[in-house]
């Protein structure tokens, strides 16, 4: 399918349109940011690797049921997507406290969440991607109240499959974020991608909290080893058969 001008560029993926006006092309970029882009870098070989992974969940997920955008898997660090309009929000499921729940609460590092918890954040680095009630929800009019409510339950539901497919592969999904938008017939799709930059997965074989952590935290943190650890994570999703 031919790649026409790109359409968007965010900080890890370039949005192409094509021939085909309900059809876009995601390419996964190897640069890498963190705290609203304040730090940036490159890990070599990310967007290979989390296409790769991304593209393997989407299938996964789509097996169990979940909508989302994905089409096929055209390059290394290519895919192709359902054209959708984004919703502006930033849909976070934590299993474990970790990251700004921690530093925000004062809740332990690793502390089990039961049941999970979903959060939204508006979708928007200028002011720094704040965390939103329900009453702010509704005031912006970003979605519907149906549609946040149809948003939280497909949040529960990757969280349940996702959480049970890295089980498998040795890995704690400790937290996670997505994002979903509307097709062209208005069905809510998940949307973005599921990988080593949007999740923090931690390494059931280790018991050292860094190096434990296989997720954008090494990079975040200057942990170093940042390449390994979203290879290993690769390799481990990548081994998992789809049913």
């Amino acid at each position: 399918m031919t790649q026409l001008s790109p359409l968007y560029e965010g900080k890890a993926k370039i949005i192409y349109a094509t021939a085909d006006p309900e059809i876009l092309l995601a390419e996964f970029k190897d640069e890498a940011t963190a705290f609203n882009a304040q730090k940036r870098g490159a890990i070599q070989n990310k967007g290979v690797m989390n296409c790769a992974i991304a593209s393997h969940l989407f299938r996964y997920l789509a097996a169990q049921g979940i909508p989302n955008h994905f089409i096929a898997q055209v390059a290394p660090n290519q895919m192709h997507i359902r054209r959708v309009e984004i919703i502006p929000l930033e849909v976070v499921v934590r299993n474990r406290a970790a990251g700004s729940l921690c530093r925000q609460t004062g809740l332990p590092l690793g502390l089990e969440l039961n049941p999970p918890l979903v959060e939204f954040y508006l979708k928007n680095d200028a002011l720094g991607d704040p965390l939103l009630t329900g009453d702010r929800l509704r005031l912006l009019q970003i979605a519907t109240d149906e549609e946040v409510a149809q948003i939280t339950q497909m949040a529960l539901a990757v969280n349940t499959h996702l959480s049970r497919f890295f089980a498998e592969c040795g890995i704690t999904l400790v937290d996670f974020k997505l994002e979903f938008g509307r097709s062209q017939r208005g069905e809510i799709l998940l949307a973005d991608e599921i990988s080593p930059d949007s999740c923090r997965l931690w390494n059931q074989e280790e018991t050292d909290p860094e190096k434990r952590i296989l997720d954008k935290d090494r990079f975040r943190q200057d942990l170093g080893a940042i390449e390994e650890a979203y290879a290993l994570v690769m390799q481990r999703v990548l081994a998992h058969s789809i049913p």
